[in-house]
C-alpha cells in the first residue's frame, strides 16, 4: 500500500505534485492546506484526508487530527503547531501511533523514536526558508513502513 504525504501547501498545488503522488491509494495532508481548491485538485489524484493547520481558514472545517489504520499500523496525522515547535520526541510523547505524520516546520524529516516512525514530508507549497519543496511516499507492506521524501522542482 502506497500513501502520499503532503503538508504546508498554503493554497498552491505545485507543478510536479500529481506526478510525484501518482499511483498512491490515499493522500494524507498534514495541514496548512490553504484552500478548498487544493483538496479538490489533490482529490483528482487519490482520496484525501487533511487536518487543520495554524493558518487554515476555519471554513475548511478540517479536524485537528486524523487517524487511519493501514495494514495493521495506526497512522496519526496532525499539523504539529499545537506543540509550538514540534519535534519527533514531543510528538511521540503526545500521541500514540505507529506512524505520526506532521507539518508546520516545512522541513522534511523521517525519524524513528522507539517503535514510532515520525515523518514530516516537508512543505509542498510556495517555497520558503530556502528549503526545497517536497512530498513523501509512505509504503506499508506486511506490517512494516518505509518513507521516501521526493523533492519537487523549485
Amino acid at each position: 500500500m502506497r500513501i502520499g504525504l503532503i503538508s504546508d501547501t498554503h493554497g498552491l498545488v505545485r507543478q510536479g505534485v500529481a506526478a510525484a503522488l501518482r499511483g498512491v491509494e490515499r493522500i494524507l495532508h498534514a495541514g496548512d492546506v490553504g484552500s478548498r481548491d487544493v483538496l479538490v485538485e489533490l482529490g483528482c489524484v487519490a482520496p484525501v484526508d487533511a487536518v487543520h493547520g495554524n493558518v487554515d481558514p476555519l471554513d475548511l472545517m478540517l479536524p485537528p487530527t486524523v487517524v487511519r489504520e493501514l495494514d495493521g499500523l495506526t497512522v496519526l496525522v496532525t499539523h504539529g503547531h499545537e506543540l509550538g515547535s514540534p519535534t519527533p520526541e514531543r510528538l511521540a510523547d503526545r500521541y500514540r501511533a505507529d506512524i505520526i505524520v506532521f507539518g508546520h516546520t516545512h522541513r522534511p524529516l523521517v525519524r524513528r523514536i522507539g517503535r514510532t516512525l515520525v515523518v514530516n514530508p516537508g512543505a509542498a507549497g510556495p517555497r520558503r526558508f530556502n528549503l526545497m519543496p517536497s512530498v513523501g511516499l509512505l509504503t506499508v507492506e506486511a506490517g512494516a513502513a518505509r518513507v521516501e521524501i521526493v523533492n519537487l522542482a523549485p
